[in-house]
């Protein structure tokens, strides 16, 4: 990954992180929703913003569709704010790090409860 990839995608989370926090009223996202991350594409044409929303699988789903509806407007004060050539397409999806690391969590509480004091 080029320097440049990089400070792009460093560049998008903080800005759509503002952006979602203070100029979206969009009442899907009232819960608390999170960029964890941002991958763009070689070409800086598409950009997956991965998100953590504090909720259920239903809540979830509906701040992604909040966020997709309002996708053309993060995109257009993206290019705005960062003077980009091109500006890439945003994509929403739903970080799960944090909850497979809850799975493992637990996976590994209960081995250390079936081994006993013991182990």
């Amino acid at each position: 990954m080029s320097r440049r990839t990089e400070r792009v995608e460093t560049l998008i989370r903080q800005e759509v992180s503002q952006l979602v926090g203070g100029a979206l009223r969009d009442p899907r996202l009232r819960r608390l929703v999170t960029v964890a991350r941002v991958a763009v594409s070689p070409d800086l044409q598409h950009a997956t913003v991965a998100v953590t929303v504090l909720g259920d699988d239903a809540e979830q789903t509906e701040a992604l569709a909040g966020l997709s509806s309002a996708a053309g407007f993060l995109r257009r004060s993206l290019a705005k704010r960062l003077g980009l050539k091109r500006t890439p397409d945003l994509r929403f999806v739903v970080d799960t790090a944090v909850r497979e690391g809850d799975s493992v969590l637990v996976l590994l509480n209960q081995i250390r409860e079936e081994e006993g004091p013991s182990g």
